[in-house]
């Protein structure tokens, strides 16, 4: 760092790390809560004028020092209310904080001159330039390589932002808010100024300038506010910003409809751009994206890419609530805006797409990715107690597993009690920065429950285990569930009981449900439930819809499979059900092999197999999904022992099997589900037809027959 003259080593090379722990959060001194900013863009630097409205919280000491965040800057000057601070009053007490001694007044503006150089800035992190862009990424500590400030997301403010920079290759000058002025400068420059009246923390902060196309759409609230639509991107890609600005409005009419919360400014503008590191960033009212997170044709773009850019252009929208006008306190709580928009984006994606097909894509992801990090020597709870390096926080656990703790919320409370509880946190919270403790409070004060034991999820890392134990009395006509819980502690030893929600269907011997579905709140290490009016001994569908991150233990044979993979309601439980016959097939084929035996398919798997087929309830997309064999890595995860040739002459034997028995059936559906080669669609119907439609196929093409491989 330079500071008036005087040179320090350079804090973004050398930069100290010292572990932080959740326990130590203190508020701070002051607090700044208006930003007044000046940029001058030129061509080997960027000066930055910062004027701070500071004042001091109540109950502080009056001679209480003021401190600020900064790293990698060159600061001019510093003021108080216009009077210059001697080199006397300030100091860098650590490597990137700068203090200034009291005493000081209880309200003053404290202003700064820096000077940064976004061309050197390698480490994409605060203002950079890229492809001859002027781009910002402020999560999570990245506004201190900008200009000097309280830098954590408790120090909400407004910002007021001028911009000014050569008009030719900047014509474009982006930050958050409404532009209210814009104009032109001597020297061929010119400058706008953008007003974002919502306080917010400086992570959330955002400003971009270049040479930029773009296309443009408006949007209608439900209150009768037209807000602009704005996406830019470079000129070359402009042709493939429009699925992403049509899933832009389906978001904002879907936030609406499902939670009530509707834009609250003029404008909503998404920045696509080849270098930038974090994916997407939810910036207030200035989307940043990479451009792989944005850009879809029919050219170039899959399925997935489509579904995918959906889902993440709905996640960054969604955060204007959840984690915008509400954001965390401190980083302890990223799960508290990460884990409840990820839940949001995967409810809207649901809507949006195939419900049971995205459920089993999420489940996947936890399952190969989570478990493994919560069961290795990373694990962590979704709120960590401590960290070294926040940037090292960003995990699937956070995430993903954050996510699920939200689902079962929603699965304990029901719909519209989740709701309710959304609707107090925000009316409590509201331009707050707030803990997962105020969420899950809110949680439980509006629907009057207790979900004090449910904070566990939050202190304990770990995959639970859950075995069920089953025991039917015809004469009493009841079922009785015994339910056992189990979770290695990361510190060793058992995890407390966690508080779960474990959906259970019961199903007759047609399909039919015996009685309604139930949803057993597990709390305790062992706990038995006991289901009354059930007439004949019910086939169990356990952890419907995955409704707890857990790992379920129950034993059941092909036969009660294949009925539940050909029967059951849930479609998550259909899905799981084909998976574990699948598996075992190819496992027990995959010995045989080993063991010089005859490799075999059961007639259960192929009946299973024929159903699933000729079921026209389902959606194709869960169709697609249900016939596909489980991939060779997964499989080779189960086996003590992998066996490469073994597993792969076992999955492509029954493949070719099931493609053999069930050849007509495979070919007819193939056929039923061809689409005009002279159009294309991606709404959810086309795209589970190009699903189903390959998946056949892909059986078909197992045979080798020369007029199946000739539509190939």
């Amino acid at each position: 760092l330079l500071l008036g003259g005087w040179s320090r080593t350079n804090m973004a090379e050398k930069k100290t790390l010292k572990e932080k722990f959740r326990k130590d959060y203190t508020p701070t001194n002051y607090y700044v809560e208006k930003v007044n900013l000046l940029f001058q863009i030129f061509e080997d630097c960027t000066k930055v004028t910062s004027s701070l409205t500071v004042k001091r919280r109540e109950g502080a000491p009056e001679d209480a020092p003021f401190q600020l965040d900064g790293e990698g800057l060159t600061v001019q000057s510093l003021s108080i209310d216009g009077e210059s601070l001697p080199p006397s009053r300030y100091s860098w007490v650590e490597e990137d904080v700068l203090e200034i001694s009291g005493p000081l007044p209880s309200n003053f503006v404290l202003q700064s001159n820096v000077t940064t150089k976004p061309e050197e800035n390698t480490q994409l992190s605060g203002l950079y330039k890229s492809s001859c862009i002027y781009c910002t990424q402020c999560e999570a500590e990245g506004f201190r390589r900008i200009t000097l400030m309280q830098d954590r997301p408790d120090i909400m403010a407004t910002y007021e932002v001028r911009i000014e920079a050569d008009k030719e290759s900047c014509p474009v000058l982006l930050s958050n808010g409404n532009m209210t002025d814009s104009g032109d400068l001597e020297n061929s420059r010119h400058f706008a100024t953008y007003n974002d009246p919502f306080p917010k923390p400086s992570y959330l902060f955002a400003m971009v300038a270049g040479d930029l196309g773009f296309i443009r759409d408006t949007f209608v609230t439900r209150s009768g506010k037209v807000v602009a639509l704005n996406m830019y991107s470079e000129h070359n890609n402009v042709k493939k910003l429009y699925h992403a600005m049509e899933s832009l409005k389906k978001a904002m009419r879907w936030d609406e409809e499902t939670f009530g919360l509707e834009y609250d400014l003029d404008v909503f503008n998404v920045v696509a751009v080849d270098d930038f590191n974090m994916g997407a960033m939810e910036n207030k009212s200035l989307n940043i994206f990479n451009t792989s997170c944005v850009l879809a044709s029919p050219e170039t773009a899959t399925d997935a890419d489509y579904e995918r850019i959906q889902g993440i252009i709905a996640h960054e929208y969604f955060h204007n609530w959840t984690g915008n006008r509400v954001t965390c306190r401190d980083w302890f709580q990223l799960t508290l805006k990460e884990g409840l928009t990820v839940f949001r984006d995967q409810q809207f994606s649901m809507d949006m797409t195939s419900a049971a097909v995205k459920r089993i894509e999420d489940v996947n992801i936890v399952r190969s990715m989570q478990f493994p990090e919560d069961n290795g020597p990373m694990a962590h709870p979704i709120r960590p107690e401590s960290y070294i390096a926040m940037d090292n926080f960003y995990t699937v656990t956070v995430y993903r597993k954050g996510a699920e703790v939200i689902r079962m919320y929603h699965t304990l409370l029901g719909k519209e009690g989740f709701r309710k509880g959304m609707d107090l946190y925000f009316k409590r919270h509201d331009g707050s920065a707030v803990t997962c403790d105020d969420f899950r409070r809110a949680m439980a004060d509006a629907n009057g429950v207790d979900l004090t034991q449910f904070e566990r999820w939050y202190l304990q890392a770990g995959t639970p285990v859950v075995r069920c134990e089953a025991k039917y009395d015809a004469e009493a006509k009841r079922i009785s569930l015994v339910l056992t819980q189990s979770c290695r502690a990361a510190e060793g030893g058992e995890a407390l009981p966690f508080h779960m929600p474990i959906r259970v269907g019961f199903l007759a011997q047609d399909g039919s449900e015996l009685v309604p579905e139930r949803v057993l709140e597990l709390k305790e290490a062992t706990q038995e439930f006991q289901i009354e009016n059930v007439t004949t001994k019910p086939v169990l569908s356990l952890l419907r819809g995955f409704s707890a991150p857990v790992k379920l233990e129950y034993e059941r044979d092909d036969e009660e499979l294949a009925f539940l993979m050909a029967h059951d309601k849930d479609s998550f439980n259909r899905w799981e059900a084909g998976q574990l016959m699948f598996s075992r097939t190819i496992h027990s084929n995959a010995k045989a092999m080993q063991s010089g035996q005859t490799m075999q398919l059961s007639a259960h798997l192929v009946d299973a197999v024929r159903r699933t087929l000729l079921d026209t309830s389902l959606d194709k997309s869960l169709q697609a999904y249900a016939l596909t064999l489980p991939n060779l890595q997964n499989l080779a995860e189960s086996m003590e022992i992998v066996d490469p040739d073994a597993l792969v002459d076992a999955y492509k034997f029954t493949k070719k099997e099931i493609a053999k028995s069930l050849r007509d059936l495979l070919l007819k559906t193939y056929e039923a589900n061809l689409l005009p080669t002279d159009s294309f669609d991606n709404d959810a119907e086309a795209i589970g037809k190009r699903r189903l439609k390959n998946v056949c196929l892909g059986y078909l093409a197992a045979l080798g027959e020369k007029d199946v491989l000739d539509i190939c």
